[in-house]
This record gives structure tokens, sequence and C-alpha cells, in this order.
């Protein structure tokens, strides 16, 4: 498992929180990935108030890693602790550690590319973004380098109709969805992951028909959301070689196939 990384000893760290809802969670209670992202989306959101910053472009994100030490659960209080912990010429990381009243449960990593919103190109960080956020990236670089490899021909899966409230405001799926589409894998698992990663290849646009595939090893699944032979997303999840953890039971058994969670039609 990763190491969470700690929060920076100077720099900008801005803390929030948040109450686990039924909205949120599994039918076991276990927090889903999805409301995980709205989470961060929030914070993130929440930070820039704060900050009093007019930014001058919009982010498009990458991609996404979570190393899970423990889910929150139905009912829980957390509290998120954001930060800039990366840089790139024209993107930026964002960490943000989930923690419960007795420790650090998970982190997540994104990485954003910073847009024109006149142009819609790349756009180079400003002077005041450093201002604002540089101090805490302690001069760690990162790269908006996808990695995660093609589907297999033909890979067993199924469709996953969009929805007219999966649309932002940008006019695109929202990321959060993605994970949505994970959640409908993994409710075919009897396993939960202790690090989950989603890429994002194409921004999911009205009219694409996405069609949802996995691939299973023992304690890996890899997850593409496709339109015909482009791939808009994929994802990776992984566990350590241990018994399942407490909180999977809403999983199902059926050896690690491809399964809806009733939510779609597939």
């Amino acid at each position: 498992m990763r190491t969470f990384l700690a929060r920076p000893p100077v720099g900008r760290v801005f803390t929030t929180r948040r109450h686990v809802r039924s909205t949120d969670v599994t039918p076991d209670g276990r927090l889903r990935f999805d409301a995980l992202a709205r989470f961060l989306q929030q914070a993130a959101e929440d930070d820039l108030v704060d900050a009093g910053w007019d930014e001058p472009y919009d982010w498009l994100i990458r991609k996404t890693a979570v190393t899970v030490r423990e889910f929150p659960r139905f009912g829980g209080r957390v509290w998120l602790h954001t930060f800039c912990s990366a840089t790139g010429p024209r993107w930026a990381e964002r960490t943000t550690t989930v923690s419960g009243p007795d420790g650090d449960l998970m982190q997540a990593t994104a990485v954003w590319a910073a847009m024109d919103r006149a142009t819609g190109r790349p756009a180079l960080l400003g002077p005041e973004f450093h201002r604002l956020y540089g101090d805490a990236a302690q001069g760690r670089s990162v790269s908006v380098r996808l990695s995660h490899p093609r589907p297999p021909a033909s890979p067993a899966g199924g469709a996953w109709p969009l929805r007219a409230s999966d649309f932002d405001t940008a006019g695109h799926v929202n990321n959060a969805v993605h994970w949505a589409a994970v959640e409908d894998v993994l409710a075919g698992l009897n396993w939960l992951p202790d690090g989950a990663e989603l890429e994002y290849h194409r921004q999911v646009l009205p009219g694409c028909d996405p069609y949802l595939a996995a691939s299973h090893e023992k304690d890996q699944v890899s997850v593409w959301l496709l339109d015909g032979a482009q791939r808009l997303a994929s994802a990776r999840l992984s566990r350590l070689s241990r018994p399942a953890r407490s909180g999977s039971r809403d999983a199902g058994r059926d050896g690690g196939k491809y399964a809806g969670n009733g939510r779609r039609d597939a």
C-alpha cells in the first residue's frame, strides 16, 4: 500500500468537514467512490472560495489515485485536508486526505490541467497560482501522462447508459460519474480495493454511448468505459493479499464477473 503523503509544514492547507449521508453509501454503509469524488470536488471549490481567488481558467481532470486504509461509514464525520502537492507547467496535483476521529482513512491525488476559458487550450499556471499554492508543493513535479493499458479485443461487459443528471455545468459528464461505473464493477466482487486509479481519456459528451467492460485477475481488476473503439476512461482496482475487509458484505459473490448493481440497464 502506498504511504500517505504528509500535510506540508508550510503553504496552504484547506480543511473542511463532511458527514457521510445515506446518499453517499452502499446498502451496507460503505462510502462509495463516486461520493468520495464529490467530496473532493466540493473541498477544492470551497478552498478556492476561501482563498478569494478568481482563477482565470477552468480545470480538466486527467487522473485520480485513491489509497484506502479504511472506508468511512454511514453516519460518520470526516475531515478533508486538501493542498497542492505537485505542479507542472500547465497542470497541478491536488492531494486530499480524508480523516476520521481516530486518524487518516483515505488519501486521493488528482492531477488537473489548467484550460484557458476563451480558447479551451492548456494554460500556463500564473504567478497568482504559485503565490497561493506553490509553497505547499515544495518543489515536487508531476506528469499528466496516462499509463493504463488498452482493453482486450471484444472485452466482456455491457451498455452503461447516461442520464441527464450525469452532465454538469461544463456540458460533459462530471468526473464523479465515472466512479459510479467503478462501483458497478465493485458490486460484482467479494473484496474491496486498497488502491483505485482512474484515468480520463476523453470527455463524455451528449451522444456518447458508453460500454462498461472489465478484466479480472486475482487481486486486480481493470475497468474501461468505451464509446465504440475509443476509451473514455479507465480504472484499475487492486488489493493486498489478505482477507476481505469489513464492509464488503454489499459486494456480489459471482467470482469476480462484471455485474451491474441494478441502477443501469445492461
